[in-house]
């Protein structure tokens, strides 16, 4: 009984070492998908964020242009205040009390 048992060992450590060969080609094709679809998805996610960027940009932009011309005049109207309130500016000089 013991020559059964002794012939089924190499077939068996053969078969254990095919076994390992194909996992590991396995893994490394597996490997390899997983790349692709990661690589693909984050395209996905770049070009979704590059037109929700877009789409933002479009809706604030009259906004942007409205907050600029309400801070030009509020900055032009304390500019030209400032200028008459400073009589050292026109070359007049201050008043000694």
């Amino acid at each position: 009984m013991n020559t059964n048992g002794s012939s089924k060992l190499p077939f068996l450590a053969i078969a254990a070492g095919l076994g390992a060969i194909g996992g590991a080609l396995s893994v490394l094709l597996a490997r390899k998908e997983s790349r692709e679809y990661i690589r693909q998805r984050g395209a996905k996610g770049l070009e979704y964020l590059n037109q929700t960027g877009a789409k933002l940009r479009e809706s604030t932009e009259g906004l942007v242009v409205k907050g600029r011309e309400l801070m030009s005049g509020c900055c032009a109207s304390a500019g030209s205040a400032g200028e008459g309130a400073n009589p050292t500016e026109h070359g007049d000089k201050p008043e000694m009390h």
